[in-house]
């Protein structure tokens, strides 16, 4: 299966400039903890997401105007539209995400793939796997700031 074919559409995004209550209220209304941030001609130069805006501006005491470009991480994971599903699986064990975008040219966006589309690709086993891979990036987190689990 290719990525076009399992990636949804249907994605909301952000722009830099744009205040972290803007993601906040997007991410509630639309039941999501991750957003694209994308320049105005929607090409990806990175994401937020709900961790982002807890760690990175609520805990270090920042209003919720401030604008996204100072709290997204700007490390961008994807894959290419004509892409076999299992490079976006690759991709997400290889960097710990549960989420890769689906860019286009000139890193436009066209969609998202998350770990709980790869079981509609017939990908359970891999999104058990991918899904591993991310708690241990957790657990390793929490033991590094001394609250091993």
């Amino acid at each position: 299966m290719r990525c076009e074919e399992l990636m949804s559409t249907d994605v909301a995004f952000v722009r830099p400039s744009d205040e972290v209550r803007r993601a906040a209220t997007l991410m509630k209304t639309r039941n999501v903890g991750f957003l694209p941030v994308c320049s105005d001609a929607r090409k990806v130069v990175g994401v937020i997401t709900d961790r982002d805006i807890a760690v990175r501006c609520v805990a270090d005491g920042k209003p919720c105007t401030t604008a996204i470009r100072d709290v997204m991480t700007r490390e961008i994971v994807a894959c290419r539209p004509g892409d076999d599903v299992a490079i976006a699986e690759r991709a997400m064990i290889r960097h710990q995400r549960s989420r890769v975008l689906c860019l286009g040219e000139h890193q436009y966006l066209l969609g998202v793939i998350s770990l709980s589309d790869l079981p509609r690709a017939g990908l359970a086993s891999e999104a058990e796997a991918v899904l591993e891979q991310v708690s241990d990036r957790e657990r390793a987190h929490a033991r590094r700031r001394g609250r091993a689990p």
